[in-house]
């Protein structure tokens, strides 16, 4: 059919549409899909057992020439397989198309040949006489009626054949027309799409070659969306979610990786692996359609994008916990989950939610992500079979120039980012593999406002029997049992230099400035006296005996004013084992079941 397209101008008739064998164009795709599979296959091969072997084995330039090259190649198999899966499945939702009209057709065809009604080749249809005239009685005369592709755009002319097969001849001219013209149009479409997944010549695949592939995929997605998308179950639980993936055929699950990788890939309940698959790809494609801009928001996300998808290709260490990537995005202010271990074998898994000022940026990308790595590192020493994965699954507030009042946060994020949070630990609840896994919420400065949030919702965070709170301006409680799991699992750590954990409460409307940096800009007013005060912005001190959580020790971390200037710092090292090895420590044990090891110090 391919070159017939064309709308109107088709040169498509019913008996070319009747005779097309979409049993062949199923045959090609599979062909299709095979090449992608082995290029995928390829990849998988270089990136777990060619690069970590070459990197144990061999040092020095040439060593390290040959790890580039290999990385290169192992993005071109990327590449492949990437286009590949979207020829297939362009194919197949080609022959679904093609199907559906063929099965119009022939009920047409059917009914005319039931009827003794003969279709010709232009798809108008004779009827024979009928019916009784009106002043003689005899047959009225037959005819032919000529199809009309949309017979609902056609305004009535009021008039009514009185020869009854005249209707019924016209229905199925009309239902041929349709039929013919709607099969135009698909065979057009894809026409286009297919023609335009072709590889630029040469070994390299350029940042430019995906943004091409960006827009293939979503022209893919445009022209398929009646053969895969409706069938995506978003608004099911992560267990049917998870049931539905498991049902699914081998070649389905590769054309929706192929096709939609961006929602299966942040789909919570789909297996970990599967996710990680999906969003591998779907980094290439995000990093590819922001290529393709130049305001300072893409490249801002496109710098992330890039250090992640950086930090993926790594190989680690032995001992160090694998990478996984379990959601990516740039709606927003941007989304990024990722685990460290495999939160689907791992006994014990625990999910970090950051705070104030976190995007998809450069320094989430190195930051956050190194907490989680950390504790992860740290909670494996202690059981191995421990996953600490960082959730950037919502947009948390931002503070422009690292100067605002805590007031522009307010409790609305809290409270979208925790309905969020709730599906994604039902997911890791629903795809995890022990019948009864440990599982932590850890929430970092506004990070714990939102975990506060989640454990109002519903019957509180999925699966979770340990809370986390660290570096915290308040969780809209005023009681650790409020949350859910009870106070003797409720752990709390508060620097003594970290002014977040003593911010005043709403009602002395204190100004304050946090982020990744306060910088030497500016002014920053902040009630020093607020000790015994266990009001905080957002309800009581969680470091407060009158809270009841059990307070672990932290370092105290670098005064407000130092000699430095203005630091925020005591803020930001909890999680580093380094810098507060109290806290990290602690966290770990937390994260692997052992809180009743926790040391625990006077509360505020």
């Amino acid at each position: 059919m391919s070159g017939r397209g064309g709308g109107a101008g088709s040169d498509l008739t019913w008996s070319v549409l009747r005779e097309v064998k979409c049993a062949e164009l199923e045959e090609a795709a599979d062909g299709w899909g095979r090449v992608s599979n082995r290029a995928d296959a390829a990849r998988d091969r270089i990136e777990g057992q060619f690069l970590p072997g070459l990197r144990d084995a061999q040092k020095g330039e040439a060593a390290g020439a040959a790890v580039g090259r290999l990385r290169r190649l192992g993005t071109n198999f990327q590449y492949i397989y990437t286009e590949c899966g979207l020829l297939r499945t362009t194919l197949n939702s080609l022959a679904h198309e093609i199907k559906a009209q063929q099965r119009v057709l022939q009920g047409a065809l059917d009914d005319a040949a039931a009827l003794k009604f003969t279709v010709h080749a232009d798809g108008s249809v004779t009827y024979p006489a009928g019916g009784e005239g009106l002043v003689d009685g005899k047959p009225l005369a037959g005819g032919t009626a000529s199809g009309v592709p949309n017979p609902g755009m056609v305004t009535p002319s009021g008039l009514v054949a009185p020869n009854p097969n005249a209707g019924k001849a016209q229905d199925i001219a009309d239902r041929v027309a349709q039929a013919v013209r709607t099969a135009a149009d698909a065979d057009w479409r894809y026409t286009r799409i297919l023609r335009s997944l072709k590889a630029e010549e040469g070994l390299g695949v350029p940042a430019a070659t995906w943004t091409d592939a960006a827009a293939d995929a979503a022209a893919v997605r445009q022209a398929a969306h009646n053969y895969l998308k409706d069938a995506i179950p978003h608004d099911a639980t992560p267990a049917e979610r998870k049931e539905w993936w498991a049902g699914l055929t081998d070649e389905q699950r590769e054309e929706y990786l192929a096709v939609y990788p961006d929602q299966i890939g942040n789909l919570d309940g789909i297996p970990a692996l599967v996710r990680d698959a999906a969003n591998r790809d779907n980094i290439q494609l995000l990093m590819g359609k922001l290529e393709g801009r130049d305001d300072d928001e893409s490249a801002t996300k496109l710098a992330a994008l890039r250090e992640i998808d950086r930090q993926l290709r790594t190989v680690p260490k032995p001992g160090e916990p694998p990478m996984y990537l379990l959601g990516i995005g740039d709606q927003g202010n941007g989304r990024a989950i990722v685990s460290y271990g495999n939160p689907d074998t791992a006994r014990n898994v625990a999910a970090y939610v950051p705070g104030l000022n976190t995007s998809l940026d450069y320094e989430f990308a190195k930051g956050d992500l190194k907490r989680a790595r950390d504790t992860a590192a740290a909670a494996r020493e202690i059981d191995q079979a421990s996953a600490v994965i960082t959730w950037l699954g919502y947009d948390a507030p931002q503070s422009p120039d690292g100067l605002s009042s805590l007031a522009v946060a307010g409790t609305a994020r809290a409270e979208t980012g925790g309905r969020a949070f709730n599906g994604f630990m039902a997911g890791v609840v629903a795809s995890n593999d022990h019948d009864d896994p440990h599982l932590t919420a850890i929430g970092h400065s506004y990070g714990s406002r939102t975990v506060g949030a989640a454990t109002q919702q519903g019957d509180g965070i999925p699966g979770v029997t340990d809370i986390v709170l660290v570096g915290s301006p308040g969780l809209g409680v005023d009681q650790a049992e409020d949350l859910g799991v009870g106070s003797d699992h409720v752990y709390v750590g508060a620097a003594e230099n970290d002014v977040v954990t003593k911010l005043p409460s709403k009602e002395r409307g204190v100004i304050l400035g946090i982020g990744h940096a306060l910088g030497p800009a500016g002014s920053l007013v902040v009630d020093m006296a607020n000790r015994g005060d266990e009001g905080l912005w957002f309800g009581r001190d969680p470091a407060s005996e009158e809270f009841g959580g059990r307070r672990f020790g932290t370092d105290a971390g670098p005064p407000l004013i130092g000699p430095g200037g203005l630091s925020s710092d005591a803020h930001s090292q909890y999680f580093d084992p380094e810098l507060d090895s109290a806290s990290a420590g602690s966290i770990a044990l937390v994260a692997t079941g052992r809180g009743h090891m926790v040391q625990q110090v006077q509360a505020r």
